[in-house]
């Protein structure tokens, strides 16, 4: 036979910044990458039974008969070039980022190796720090207890082209292996959850406190480019007094959460805090105080609502650093543009926030939350009826998705917007089964819910939407946007001719946030169809400050086909006309 399967050990390392050393001075780098292949690479390769598959200028490819020889390799190497590195300025030391998976290849007769496994341990050598070595679940449970050197547990990590979710491991057998030689800042969105403290002094209830801290910590490691240390590390703290700078070093993140759950007759109270783990300030709080319910029904709603208000402030925090980058970089302007989007749907924020994304895009045209966030500024300019050309719109939106679902089939936010733009092209069945869709990968997806209502008010079954509004605002209740399904809300009571109570919730979407012109064009609806005329005008006043080039004409152009639909329209464009919108 010309090919054959086998299970076995692959090693993928490559050198970390090796283009900026090379145009620093090649010739140099070159002659020193030598000498470490001939001196130390290739001689702990052999020692420990390893076979070179492929070199690739800076980067190589090993297959091991055995996981633990292949980590006691690669231990070998990358303490030997720590060495080398002692005393070099950190723009000269080269580094290796190394990447372990153990799993099924097919051997060509040339000795070739193909298959999933040498793309996973490709993918997890691309997101290991310099210095560091990243092993998968796989090979991790075939060294576990096998040799003396401690391993981080990563979390869940999605992988550039790999379907599924791989956990990652990272060894941490010394400082220079936690942390960059270097010692560059830590990851972006990076984080830890220490396990949360029971104050109700009923050992009972410590298995509802750790059930809150594991769920948060699963549930923040979705949130697009977080980096979250897994639970089992940070459970190695619990009971113990820490000081919180010095577990940011230990772990080289940006963010420690903690908090504590305290259980008084029928009530529940649940405090939590945000921390910069490099100045030690106190960034944000929040007090969860609610009856006892069902406890895991309970855990859920604490964890949904914690999860969506933290990716707020996370992307505010992280917004505020990029701002004081002398050069900013493709992550630096995507949380610009970010913040920019979440201060509301005013026509001149998404206008700042496009251009962020496109320089974003210009630096790193494979950023996934950039492209996601770029179909979003299509979508939303549509949905605010802020142009007259849906058509190019639709097309930059689905061009981006199309590349970020390509490059991560399984992104759960690349999903909604999916389902969002089906929805605002008017393929509503298809909008419902993709927004259905993201929320099996991410539940803490509030605002998906929030557009299945939508989608069915554009179907003619205005009376379904509430319940996904009241949904959407059970789990994140203080999201940012929050006052667009408040509007959604009230859009479909005025729909059914419930003008109290759509006047109920488009006051709540304005006092949620008064940066979004279309709740208060549908509040000078509601106000004018109760009588109220002067109050209705001002309420169109303040929209058209908002929104200047705002007009029904426009809106009417993305009026859905459905006839139920557009017969319960006609009065909330007339009495929208009655309040002067133009």
């Amino acid at each position: 036979m010309s090919e054959m399967r086998k299970l076995t050990t692959i090693l993928a390392a490559d050198v970390a910044g090796y283009s900026r050393l090379a145009a620093a001075d090649e010739e140099r780098t070159l002659a020193r990458l030598r000498a470490l292949r001939s001196d130390l690479v290739d001689p702990a390769i052999s020692i420990h039974h390893g076979r070179v598959v492929k070199r690739t200028g800076d980067g190589i490819l090993v297959e091991f008969r055995s996981p633990v020889e292949a980590v006691r390799c690669a231990i070998e190497v990358q303490d030997g070039i720590a060495e080398r590195n002692a005393g070099l300025p950190s723009e000269r030391r080269i580094q290796f980022r190394v990447g372990l998976h153990v799993g099924d290849v097919v051997e060509e007769a040339d000795g070739d190796l193909m298959g999933d496994a040498i793309n996973i341990a490709a993918r997890i050598e691309g997101i290991a720090v310099p210095g560091g070595i990243y092993i998968s679940r796989a090979a991790y449970d075939q060294i576990d207890g096998k040799i003396t050197e401690r391993f981080t547990d990563l979390g869940e990590r999605e992988l550039k082209n790999i379907p599924k979710a791989v956990r990652v491991f990272a060894l941490t057998r010394s400082r220079e292996l936690v942390r960059p030689a270097d010692h560059s800042a830590p990851p972006r969105l990076s984080m830890v959850v220490l396990p949360f403290s029971n104050l109700s002094g009923d050992p009972e209830q410590e298995y509802f406190v750790d059930g809150v801290t594991g769920s948060l910590t699963t549930d923040l490691s979705r949130i697009a480019g977080s980096f979250v240390i897994g639970r089992n590390t940070a459970f190695t703290f619990k009971g113990k007094a820490v000081d919180l700078k010095q577990i940011g070093r230990e772990l080289n993140v940006r963010y420690v959460l903690g908090g504590s759950v305290q259980r008084g007759g029928n009530r529940l109270r649940v405090n939590v805090e945000l921390v910069d783990a490099e100045t030690g300030n106190h960034l944000w709080a929040e007090r969860f105080d609610k009856p006892v319910a069902d406890l895991f029904d309970m855990q859920d709603e604490i964890v949904a609502r914690l999860a969506n208000q933290l990716k707020a402030q996370l992307v505010a925090a992280e917004a505020r650093r990029a701002e004081q980058a002398p050069l900013p970089d493709s992550m630096d302007l995507y949380f610009q543009a970010r913040s920019l989007i979440n201060k509301g749907t005013v026509p001149a924020y998404f206008s700042q926030a496009g251009r962020h994304l496109e320089q974003a895009l210009a630096l790193d045209p494979d950023n996934i939350p950039a492209l996601v966030c770029m179909a979003q500024v299509h979508l939303v300019t549509v949905a605010a009826f802020g142009t007259e050309d849906r058509k190019t719109h639709f097309a930059g939106a689905s061009a981006a998705l199309a590349k970020a679902l390509a490059l991560a089939p399984h992104n759960p936010t690349a999903h909604y917007a999916l389902g969002t733009l089906h929805l605002f092209m008017g393929h509503h069945d298809q909008a419902i089964a993709e927004l259905e869709h993201s929320l099996t990968l991410d539940r803490n997806l509030a605002s998906a819910h929030d557009f299945i209502g939508l989608a069915k008010l554009f179907l003619g079954r205005a009376e379904e939407t509430e319940t996904h509004v009241q949904e959407a605002l059970r789990i994140s209740p203080r999201d940012t946007l929050a006052n667009v399904w408040m509007d959604h809300a009230g859009q479909a009571n005025l729909h059914l001719g419930r003008d109290s109570e759509a006047l109920v919730w488009l006051r709540r979407s304005v006092d949620a946030n008064r940066n979004y012109p279309i709740a208060h064009f549908m509040l000078a609806a509601a106000l004018t169809l109760l009588g109220k005329t002067v109050d209705g005008q001002e309420a169109a006043r303040v929209g058209l400050a908002l929104a200047p080039d705002f007009t029904i004409a426009r809106m009417y152009l993305g009026t859905v086909n459905n006839q139920t639909y557009r017969a319960q329209r006609d009065r909330i464009y007339a009495a929208m006309h009655d309040a002067g919108v133009p």
